[in-house]
């Protein structure tokens, strides 16, 4: 199909701007159906190896034919057969004359559609697990830079108590290995579907085998073995149990929750300024106020989250609708659901990793936004430092009180800065303070354990997530956006 043919048919974001190579490939067409045949090629070897009479001859015709797929014609045959596994059956058959009479033998559909999930799920896993170790990797070293910078702390979006830029980072971390962790649950409980018949009780291959469950048994964890798993799922009905996908979606859905809520923190700080994500020489803001420097990719992300968090509702409700031991209801879905929840991780993550290699502080304007807000925050030190001079703290307490509304009726009425640091210093009740007063007013006297905090946690939690992915992290390579 041409380029311009391409251009009268809807293409998915996902895979035209958004998500990797290496992520597309995995839920292409290609990789399925060729993933099918492998698995055809997989259970004639292990029923050979157990006793039925397949020859060399017939599994050396598959082999030599497993990538050589011919989509337009499976997509004929599918036509016809309203059936696309056997439509790819029938195909392979005629690439394959010798070994037709054994292809798909003993096997229901899902032996091939369930299996190649999970195999995918799997590669997809691992495509995605080290991305998650990168972006942490680069907030940790972000952290340590700022490890010590006060900034202003928010509570209902309010100016609170400093914090410090790197502790805020370290927030953002603590919420990704969490992910990392659930991700990497996922990846380790997943098995795969085996070779359970049509209902999960292997009756096909118990008649294959002539009433030998322990070949029947054997078989199941030879195909398993030869498809890269340890273990299969002890009990299945046609289909594995879509509690599996529902498991692996919440997941991602969680991953996509995190990665929204640090895109949201990055757009608010950029809105003060004090924070910017990556800009290009030749990036353009706005189509017509040339000025801006909008967070476009931090709003990609909560952009693409929105959509990752909300499939975690389908994949739910498809598990619950299953019936018994499976209905056909959940196939549409799944096509659309999976791909889609690994798409858009893939796509935040490299968006996110894009971001977290180029964040800029402007520690000035952070530095003057702290000066707009301490003095008010400073006035219960002042009223201590003061009493430990001999004052009266009720006397000082309302002097505080009246200096504070006039400074604030400046700010807020007048627009000004906040002059209390001033009207302190020309009050002469304040004096005995005066000499202290800068050391009062000194923002890493206000930011507590932070950048301890900042280097306990990096090294007992973080350091040791990042050792298992030391060769993911040493390779990390810029992340330039296409789009």
């Amino acid at each position: 199909m041409s380029e311009v043919a391409n251009c009268t048919i809807y293409e998915s974001p996902l895979s035209k701007r958004y998500a990797s190579k290496e992520m597309l490939y995995i839920f292409s067409d290609q990789h399925k159906f060729s993933t099918w045949r492998k698995l055809w090629i997989m259970l004639a070897k292990a029923e050979q190896e157990l006793g039925l009479n397949i020859s060399n001859e017939q599994i050396e015709q598959m082999e030599s034919n497993w990538d050589k797929v011919d989509l337009k014609k499976a997509a004929a045959e599918e036509r016809l057969t309203r059936h696309d596994v056997m439509a790819h059956v029938h195909v392979f058959a005629e690439q394959c004359p010798i070994a037709a009479p054994i292809i798909h033998l003993g096997a229901t559909s899902c032996y091939v559609g369930d299996n190649t999930d999970l195999i995918s799920m799997k590669s997809a896993l691992k495509l995605i697990i080290p991305k998650v170790a990168q972006v942490i990797h680069c907030l940790t070293n972000f952290a340590k830079e700022y490890r010590a910078l006060p900034t202003l702390g928010f509570t209902h979006m309010q100016p609170a108590q400093l914090t410090t830029v790197g502790k805020r980072a370290t927030l953002w971390i603590s919420d990704l290995l969490m992910d990392e962790r659930a991700l990497s649950r996922c990846l380790s409980d997943l098995r795969f579907r085996g070779v359970k018949g049509t209902t999960g009780t292997q009756a096909s291959f118990l008649q294959l085998f002539n009433g030998d469950g322990k070949k029947v048994k054997d078989l199941d964890l030879r195909v398993a073995q030869l498809a890269g798993f340890e273990k299969c799922y002890a009990v299945t009905g046609q289909t594995y149990s879509r509690k599996v996908d529902l498991e692996i979606v919440n997941a991602l859905s969680s991953l996509g929750a995190t990665i929204y809520k640090i895109g949201v923190d990055i757009r608010l700080l950029m809105s003060r300024k004090e924070i910017e994500e990556p800009f290009e020489s030749t990036q353009i803001g706005s189509s017509a106020m040339a000025y801006k420097r909008n967070p476009m990719r931090s709003e990609r992300c909560c952009s693409l989250a929105r959509h990752l968090m909300s499939l975690q509702s389908n994949a739910a409700n498809t598990f619950a609708a299953q019936w018994f031991e499976r209905t056909l209801d959940d196939s549409a879905n799944r096509r659309i659901t999976l791909p889609e929840s690994f798409l858009c991780a893939d796509a935040l993550l490299m968006t996110m990793l894009n971001i977290t290699q180029g964040l800029v502080v402007y520690s000035k304007v952070i530095e003057r936004n702290i000066s707009l807000e301490l003095p008010f925050m400073a006035t219960e030190n002042i009223i201590m430092a003061m009493c430990k001079a001999g004052g009266d703290r009720q006397i000082c307490h309302e002097k505080i009180r009246v200096l504070s509304q006039e400074a604030g009726e400046q700010v807020k009425r007048f627009g000004r800065d906040n002059d209390l640091v001033t009207r302190i210093k020309n009050d002469k009740y304040f004096e005995p303070i005066l000499p202290q007063l800068d050391e009062i007013l000194n923002p890493q006297t206000f930011v507590g354990r932070a950048a301890e905090q900042v280097d306990e946690f990096i090294e007992d939690e973080v350091q040791p997530v990042l050792t298992r992915y030391a060769e993911d992290v040493a390779n990390i390579k810029n992340v330039v956006l296409t789009i």
